[in-house]
This record gives C-alpha cells, structure tokens and sequence, in this order.
C-alpha cells in the first residue's frame, strides 16, 4: 500500500503541462518550476523583461496559460470596493481586460498582511475560477465573461479572506474556517450551486484559519488534504465525508501542505507553529498511530514548505530558512535570510527561491549544506507567491507586476 501511495503521489507532483502555471503553487501545487531561472532578480536585472502596474490592490499570485496572466484585485470605490478579475499578456506586460465581478458596499475589516483581493485564481478547461473568501466566488470564460457567480456562502471571517480552491471531480472545494461553525464546501463547477458542505469535526479553540486544499490522487479514489484549526481532515472529494483526521494544537493555519514519502507535510499554524508529518492512509482519528514526526522550531506560518527528494525546506515568517529530512524530522541546516516572508518559495531546478516582504530575492542551492547563491531586491513590498511559465518568473509586488527571463 506505501508503494502505491508513492507513485500516486510522484504522478500528482511531475508537471502538468510545460510552461503553464495554472493554479496556487503552479502545474502540481507543490511550488515545482521545471524551468530554469535568472537568479539576478532586480530593476537593474538584464533580465527584466516588463514591469507594468497592476490596477487596485491584491496578494493573490500570478497564474499564467497560454501566454496569458490572470490575477484578482480590490479597486475601491467610495466607502466600498469592486473585487475584479484581470487578464495580462504574458509577452508584453499590457492589460487586456478589467472585469468586476463582486461589489461590495463597505470595505470589510481584514489583517494589515491581507487584501480582499488575496486568494489565487485557477484556469482549467477554457475557465477561469476567482474567489474572494466569504464575499463569494466566481467563473469566467478566459475573455472575461461572466458564468457564473455565488455570494451565497456566508461565514464569519477573522482578517479577511484567505484560502484558494482547489478543483476536483467538477468541484470547486474550499475551506470556511471563521470565527464559529467552521465548514468545508463544494461548489459544482456548471452553475456554482452548492454540491455538499462538511462541518469540521474537532471543535478547535479558536476556529479561524486559511488553508489552500491539497488534492491527493490513491488507487482507492482522490482524498482532499486540509489542514485547519487543531486538525488537518483529509475529505472525499465526491461528498464531503472526512476519511481520517490527525489533531494537534493550533489555528490561523495558511500554508498549503506538501506530500511525499508517504507522508504529508504541513504546518500547524499559531501561536507557536510546528512542523508535522503524518502518514498517510487510515481512518477516523490516526493521531496516535500515523504522526511520524513533530519539528517545534522553525515552521512557518503562512509561506508554503517545498519538498526535493528527501529535502523538507521551509521558511519561517522571520525569515529562518531550514532544510529538514522529510523523513526523520532531523534539521540539516537553519540559516537566517533577513526580513520577514509571506510568499511561498519555488523550486527551479536545483534551486530555491525565497522572496521576502520586501522584495529581496534569496537563490539557494538546494542540498544538505547552506549555500546561499544570490541575493537581489526588486524594492519594493510584496506578499505574493512567485510564479513561473515559459522560463520566466513572475512577481506581483504591491503595486507592479514583474516579468524575469
């Protein structure tokens, strides 16, 4: 059964399809480029190819297929804001289209680290999929036409909105964990009516968090991996039932998991974050019996961990970059960067690269040793995770968007 977990997931994580990066994380949602990069990244960098503004305000990253970019964004208006849609070419920098898609009458409260505008869109099959939290989600023809739209699924958010979809089996699966009554829904992709909605099964102290799913294909039918508050429950796509769920304590959870080894890797968010590992596969609660391992220092709280080979690398909010046996636990190294970092790293190649808040670029190579390559600064803060398509790097920053290559 380790054996066909294994390959299930070495096919889930190969890239989907050279030179696209269509969702949160790129082609496998594990922050793999099969690409190779520029590691000066900077105004002055020969390899700047375009810097355009991007218009209103967002941390949503960059998706890119088929040579065009796709971002949401937060335009104010008056006392309220319009939550919309944008599409780039990827060639040239220059905006095609601006499409609102959600209203909102008065700006809702939301941490000083988050926008309205900041889960990432998906492209799949000629459709462009946006969601802005509890304000509601959308779908899009790739010109920009509207589908569909539902603003019916209503929670109670702390900071704001969080955590992008996934899509699965002609769903559209995410997480509400606010305040109270924490849920997970599906939404049908035809006409975005509601296809099932699960209550989070451990009454968590403090309930809210912001998690990105994870789909994990298996021989026995996909599961979805989703970390949340005191728990990560792994659900059936089809309708909703959690199949196994490991416990621990903490809430305010971000960063997507990563799989691997048999294992998935994750973090369990505030206040204290911790590094786990949990063997996958079982039922019910497998808290005793499948958590591999605990690492208490040096997890991150909202950048996403990277998995090569049998290297676990993560970076922390203040900005401590560690390289971790992702199956033992055992820390290789822990070196600090600088600054403090919100994007999840991407890997290229053999290497790793880290963006902090405020715009420094950190290329590492990859390995058992600390080997810090490059570090450069596009000046300017940014919250996004990176993407990558065609050879090039993508980074949104707070007011620009930026083409390396």
């Amino acid at each position: 059964m380790y054996f066909v977990i294994a390959i299930a997931i070495l096919a889930f994580i190969a890239p989907l399809q050279s030179g696209d990066w269509p969702q949160f994380r790129g082609p496998g949602a594990q922050g793999h480029a099969d690409e190779e990069l520029p590691v000066n990244i900077s105004n002055d960098s020969p390899h700047l190819k375009w810097k355009t503004p991007v218009p209103g305000s967002g941390w949503s990253s960059p998706v890119i297929v088929n040579g065009k970019i796709y971002l949401t964004s937060s335009i104010e208006k008056g006392e309220g804001i319009s939550l919309n849609a944008l599409c780039l070419d990827a060639v040239s920098g220059k905006l095609l289209w601006n499409q609102p898609i959600i209203k909102v009458a008065k700006t809702p409260r939301m941490h000083r680290k988050n926008s309205q505008a900041s889960p990432t869109p998906i492209v799949e099959n000629e459709r462009l999929y946006v969601h802005f939290g509890h304000m509601g989600t959308a779908c899009l023809d790739l010109n920009g036409k509207l589908i569909w739209k539902n603003e019916m699924i209503k929670y109670s958010p702390v900071h704001g909105n969080g955590g992008t979809p996934v899509l699965t089996e002609g769903k559209l699966i995410y997480s509400c964990d606010g305040a109270k009554d924490p849920f997970v829904i599906a939404l049908n992709i035809k006409d975005g009516s509601q296809a099932w909605k699960i209550t989070r099964s451990v009454d968590a102290k403090k309930k809210f968090s912001f998690c990105t799913p994870l789909i994990l294909p298996s021989p026995t039918g996909a599961q979805i991996l989703l970390p949340g508050s005191d728990m990560i429950g792994a659900y059936n796509p089809t309708n909703g039932k959690e199949i196994w769920r490991a416990t621990y304590d903490g809430y305010s959870v971000v960063p997507r998991p990563v799989v691997g080894h048999g294992m998935v890797f994750f973090s369990t968010g505030f206040d204290r974050a911790k590094a786990m590992a949990v063997k996958l596969g079982g039922k019910g609660d497998v808290t005793e019996t499948h958590v591999k391992w605990i690492l208490p220092k040096g997890a991150p709280h909202t950048p996403s961990m990277l998995l090569s080979g049998d290297e676990l690398y993560m970076v922390s909010d203040g900005g401590i970059a560690s390289c971790v046996d992702a199956k033992s636990g055992s820390v290789h190294w822990s070196e600090r960067l600088g600054g403090s970092c919100s994007a999840s790293p991407i890997l290229a190649g053999e290497k790793l690269y880290v963006i902090n808040e405020s715009g420094v670029i950190y290329v590492l190579k990859t390995g058992k040793q600390f080997n810090l390559l490059t570090k450069s600064s596009i000046e300017e803060r940014t919250l996004a995770s990176p993407a990558v398509a065609d050879g090039a790097l993508f980074i949104r920053s707070e007011k620009n968007l930026y083409k390396f290559q």
